[in-house]
């Protein structure tokens, strides 16, 4: 700790001793006029070019051959290497580096050569300080790799972890690419609000603000999905939207309480026909930001190819259970079968939930246990029980059911669709059930919205809806194991108060 503080204080008086050269180590601007990428790109170019470049970055590296130097700059390309000589840009001038450190922003002005060791390099003919850096990036280089203070500080894990940065520039690819399918494919991307009198559209316990001028309780949004519906509503044929949406619950390798999805709804369509969307968006997708529909996430080769398995609910929990058919239909048992008996087999199961649960949780709770872990290729899991999926379309033939899938990929749940419910009535019916789930506690349940009721009334045509999360998607695209390592800025429990449950 001594240590440390003795490198803050050199630098500090080095700041200082620049001061009383009247060089300002916070410039306002520098005219660059290439990147260390451009440079490297047009070589041939410009290395028998008589005009000089400018280029700029942080200073990562300098090596001192008595009155010669070489140093590497880091800017949004990557890095260059730059050559200084004393007699070049004369000796006070070269004596400045005395009062620079790694981490610096230094500008350069000079002609681009190779070295004998082959590396393209920018002969200074003259350069400046454009930033003074007063703490030290860490040690040796690619030196954070503690994950909470990467997290934390990821202003310092971008410049010292590369690959880091890599995976945010495939998220910005990803993103854009997504909103160039569908724009192509007619859909017009609106926004909808993020502070909502009730909150819907998910099974979440909401974050709760005060508004003081209108003296109302707010909700951030769970969803955007009741507003966008409204718009379907209102003519609004195709939309999606990628919003920004905050759910008050517990955080894991999957789970921030902030997080970035996509919602789209597309009139006269249904379930079916937004499968066949999905598959086409994130094949093309995966085209054209990784440049194949196959890659690899966590060990597993994943091909996105259409047309991709799709199993129904109850099926695929008839294959995966550790039962045979023999002793357990679990068919029967979900359609005759009494909550206490679905209780038992979560005992039976030994997974770790409440079994005073209600029994739409305690099924998904089986599901998420004993299938979802197998599904590893791209799975739509088709037709869920209508507990489970109370703004979902009754299915059309079997009852008890919805038109309702969700799709697994390497074992992650990447996105939940329906035929979306426009019937008013049946929605009240629905939203009055999970009321009286609300009463008996459930913190999750969803609120009763006479305002979104009265939209359908006034008639929403036959929709099909999509939402999936971007950040998994991200996730699974860069073979990621974390959440936090594909947002710039993750919720992070506090040092001083460290949360319970947290997990990675």
């Amino acid at each position: 700790m001594e240590e440390t503080s003795e490198l803050l204080l050199h630098r500090r008086e080095k700041l200082k001793r620049l001061k009383e050269k009247n060089i300002n180590p916070y410039p306002y601007s520098f005219k660059r006029t290439h990147t260390s990428a451009e440079i490297i790109k047009n070589f041939e170019n410009l290395s028998g070019d008589e005009s000089e470049v400018k280029i700029a970055g942080r200073m990562i590296s300098l090596r001192r051959h008595g009155k010669t130097l070489f140093f590497h700059i880091l800017d949004g390309g990557g890095k260059i290497q730059v050559y200084v000589k004393s007699d070049e840009v004369g000796k006070e001038k070269f004596e400045l580096f005395d009062l620079f450190d790694i981490g610096d922003h230094l500008g350069a002005t000079g002609k681009v050569f190779k070295t004998r060791t082959g590396e393209i390099t920018v002969r200074a003919a003259d350069f400046c300080i454009l930033s003074k850096s007063l703490l030290p990036l860490p040690e040796k280089w690619h030196g954070l790799q503690d994950k909470e203070l990467r997290y934390r500080q990821r202003y310092v894990d971008l410049i010292v972890n590369q690959e880091v940065k890599k995976i945010f520039l495939v998220r910005t690819e990803l993103i854009k690419a997504i909103r160039r399918f569908l724009d192509d494919s007619g859909f017009v991307e609106v926004e909808s609000p993020i502070l909502q009198p009730l909150y819907g559209g998910a099974f979440a316990r909401p974050f709760t603000t005060h508004h003081h001028a209108l003296n109302v309780d707010l909700y951030l949004r769970i969803a955007d999905e009741l507003y966008l519906k409204r718009l379907i509503v209102g003519g609004f044929e195709k939309v999606y939207e990628i919003s920004k949406s905050f759910r008050n619950e517990g955080m894991d390798r999957n789970h921030n309480p902030e997080f970035t999805m996509l919602e789209l709804y597309q009139a006269y369509a249904d379930y079916h026909d937004i499968m066949e969307l999905y598959e086409k968006l994130l094949n093309a997708i995966s085209k054209e930001v990784l440049g194949s529909s196959k890659f690899e996430f966590e060990g597993n080769q994943i091909d996105l190819t259409p047309p991709w398995s799709r199993i129904p609910f109850l099926e695929s929990l008839q294959e995966h259970l550790p039962i045979s058919k023999g002793e357990l239909d679990f068919t029967r048992l979900f359609y005759n079968g009494t909550e206490e008996e679905i209780r038992q087999l979560v005992i039976r199961l030994k997974i770790q939930v409440d079994p005073k649960r209600p029994r739409g949780k305690l099924i998904e709770a089986i599901f998420e246990t004993q299938v979802q872990p197998n599904l590893i290729q791209p799975t739509f899991i088709t037709d869920y029980p209508i507990e489970m999926s109370p703004l979902a379309k009754k299915h059309r033939e079997k009852e008890g059911l919805t038109e309702r899938f969700e799709l697994f990929l390497g074992g992650c749940e990447m996105g939940n669709a329906f035929s979306e419910l426009n019937d008013p009535l049946d929605q009240r019916e629905r939203f009055e059930q999970q009321m009286e789930l609300a009463k008996k506690g459930d913190k999750e349940a969803q609120m009763l919205d006479e305002d979104f009721l009265r939209a359908l009334e006034y008639g929403m045509p036959p929709t099909g809806g999509l939402g999936f999360g971007i950040d998994r998607l991200v996730m699974v695209f860069t073979n990621t194991h974390s959440i936090r390592e594909v947002i710039f800025f993750p919720q992070m429990r506090s040092v001083e108060n460290p949360a319970e449950g947290e997990e990675e």
